[in-house]
């Protein structure tokens, strides 16, 4: 089972609006034809597909989003407006991917840059991560642990020690996937019983600088996306950089 997470489009009602680096639509469509080629069974999109919010935005976002080869489905960031996207495609919160399977978490608050599960989201997850223990994937948009970029940490997820509290008593959680960063990021959370490893993905758009203490945007970086092969008890993953 091959999985693809792209993240943080950032598109605009008008297909040719520049974004901070380049055209954000031009951009997707690259990492589109790159992400094809790897032959995936499954594409996620992490959030922040809209930069300016507008219901045409979203719709430009399923049509070219749409030209992927493989089943796709998308999860909101700060940037989202929800109801729009659910005008144009749904929002799963579980894919069945075989031997493993993922769970798709909502961490938007309107209004925020920041990101939070809350109390009832929480709970929600670990009433889905008690029915079921095949190993498991979590996909969310803001990062549970701190990057070393000052300016997004600080923009993370808020309750994220509260969301390790859950983790921390289901073993089948593997890997958490987030978006947000637009960056490449690897780590790991040690929990009382298990090791989850935690991955970033860099933005089908502009890259944001590793380690900055403000926003800085890194010039030299390439939108990407994350693959991710999962086999029985097995799991490998790879950051491609697209170029332009």
């Amino acid at each position: 089972m091959r999985l693809v997470q792209i993240t943080d489009c950032h598109l605009h009602a008008d297909p040719a609006a520049k974004g901070r680096l380049g055209v954000p639509l031009r951009q997707l469509e690259a990492v589109i034809e790159a992400v094809n080629r790897e032959r995936p069974d499954r594409v996620v999109v992490s959030g922040d597909i809209s930069q300016d919010e507008t219901a045409a935005s979203y719709e430009l976002a399923e049509r070219t989003l749409s030209r992927l080869d493989a089943p796709w489905c998308w999860l909101p960031g700060n940037h989202d407006r929800t109801d729009l996207m659910t005008e144009c495609r749904a929002l799963p919160d579980e894919l069945d991917l075989g031997d493993w399977r993922a769970l798709l978490l909502d961490t938007q608050v309107r209004g925020r840059e920041g990101g939070e599960l809350g109390a009832e989201r929480r709970a929600a997850l670990e009433a889905r991560l008690a029915g079921d223990d095949r190993p498991t994937l979590l996909f969310l948009h803001h990062p549970p642990v701190p990057i070393g970029t000052a300016w997004l940490d600080a923009i993370g997820l808020a309750d994220a020690e509260a969301f390790w509290r859950v983790i921390s008593l289901h073993r089948q959680v593997r890997a958490v996937c987030f978006g947000h960063v637009h960056q490449a990021f690897e780590g790991t959370r040690a929990l009382d019983q298990h090791r989850v490893a935690v991955y970033g993905c860099p933005a089908t758009s502009a890259q944001f600088l590793p380690g900055a203490a403000t926003f800085a945007l890194d010039e030299d970086a390439h939108p990407g996306y994350r693959v991710l092969d999962l086999a029985p008890g097995a799991l490998e993953t790879r950051v491609v950089r697209v170029a332009p």
